[in-house]
């Protein structure tokens, strides 16, 4: 029985339990028991996904689709496990929904480059203020191929969506919006759902970026409405080089392939292609098999927890440490959102955002230090960078305090 397995048993949750399954947090780091608060940025990976890892380079391995032999079929088996898994926790309506693509990144270029082919002059694409650079420069790129224009919804100082806002600038010529389920700076929660219904009002389609709302959250993309939803595989304690496209069946089936290649084709001939149904026509060439087993393993894992029982557990220790810092006068936060998830984003009086994350870690607390790929985020707050500690399913109160302890004793040396 793994530790995953009687944390679910057990009353209360079992967070050492969950720990003994993550080898990397057993190790001292300058003289210090590790305590890794960056898991927005790639959480760590469980035994069990390390070993499901193993175990097909070691016994299955064989490229997929393309061999009758036993290995090729094993190996394929394996990997479509991993898709309908995938659908199944995004409960999507169907398997082929789910594309599997290098991560959430390429998700979000796929639908940008594939299905923004229709777009054209005076369409535009709304997204907004709180966003990674991944759901902003492919709309840029896309606006400038297509000659549309983006939108940008703007954030209240307490880094929320402002919906009034929302609901004047998506209209009649607004084809794509795109958001992300949680914003990866200050883990503000938004509206997807709403904005959803937003752009189906005016016949646009609503994309989802999931990174860091996957990992903390049930997700239903059907009860949200979204026409697309992008994860990565590495924010879910699953392995890199690989993440999820759910993408509607319906406009699937009417987009372009994205890449070409093996895999992808149905018939090749000197004169012309054709191409297979999704999500084979979005996946050419040899795709990520080993990763694909990992991805499997982790959602297995995660689900086996149950994430609202990981949700409650991450935001009770999010919530003992941001107690502490907030009573400091000499930290500073960014924003103040009512509804998020397990991310404190700040700053020390007369620090920059780099010092505070390198003295940190001479503590052992290892923490992201600067702009978290959101510039305008930062801009929007009038701060160059922040120091972001960021709690996963396996963070104790202990290591909340160890994080507090670590800011006081920033403050101190900066006195």
């Amino acid at each position: 029985m793994t530790a995953a397995m009687r944390a679910v048993e057990r009353p209360n949750y079992d967070v050492e339990a969950i720990r003994a399954d993550f080898p990397v947090l057993h190790q001292q780091v300058n003289g210090h028991d590790l305590v890794f608060l960056d898991t927005a940025a790639s959480a760590q990976k469980p035994r069990q996904v390390i070993q499901a890892m193993v175990d097909i380079m070691e016994r299955d391995y064989a490229n997929v689709h393309r061999g009758v032999y036993a290995l090729s079929q094993r190996s394929t088996d394996i990997f479509e496990a991993a898709r309908v898994k995938t659908a199944r926790f995004l409960n999507a309506p169907d398997e082929n929904a789910i594309v599997f693509a290098r991560g959430a990144t390429e998700g979000i270029n796929l639908v940008a480059y594939s299905y923004g082919q229709r777009l054209g002059p005076g369409d535009e694409i709304v997204t907004t203020e709180l966003e990674h650079h991944s759901n902003i420069v492919p709309w840029q790129l896309l606006a400038e191929r297509q000659g549309a224009t983006v939108k940008f919804i703007p954030m209240t100082d307490a880094g929320e969506l402002d919906m009034d806002a929302a609901r004047s600038l998506i209209g009649p010529r607004t084809k794509i919006v795109a958001a992300a389920h949680v914003a990866n700076t200050m883990g503000t929660v938004l509206p997807i759902a709403e904005l959803a219904a937003l752009a189906h009002r005016y016949g646009g389609v609503m994309l989802a970026d999931g990174c860091q709302a996957a990992p903390h959250m049930p997700v239903d993309v059907q009860a949200l409405g979204v026409d697309f939803y992008a994860f990565s595989g590495h924010k879910l304690y699953g392995p890199t080089g690989i993440g999820a496209l759910y993408g509607r069946p319906d406009i699937l089936t009417d987009m372009p392939p994205f890449q070409g290649g093996g895999e992808m084709i149905e018939t090749v001939t000197l004169t012309g292609s054709t191409y297979q149904a999704p999500p084979h026509r979005f996946e050419a060439g040899t795709p990520a098999i080993v990763e694909a087993a990992g991805l499997g393993a982790a959602i297995d894992y995660v689900q086996s927890i149950g994430l609202e029982a990981i949700s409650a557990h991450e935001a009770a220790v999010t919530a003992h440490a941001e107690a502490q810092l907030r009573a400091m006068p000499e930290v500073v936060f960014t924003g103040q959102p009512g509804r998020k998830t397990s991310v404190l984003s700040f700053n020390v009086k007369g620090a920059h955002a780099h010092d505070v994350g390198t003295i940190l870690d001479q503590m052992g607390v290892a923490v992201r230090a600067g702009q978290h790929c959101a510039q305008p985020v930062m801009e929007r707050f009038g701060v160059h960078a922040t120091a972001r500690a960021s709690f996963g399913m396996y963070n104790t109160q202990a290591e909340a305090d160890a994080l507090v302890a670590a800011v006081a004793k920033t403050i101190e040396i900066f006195k």
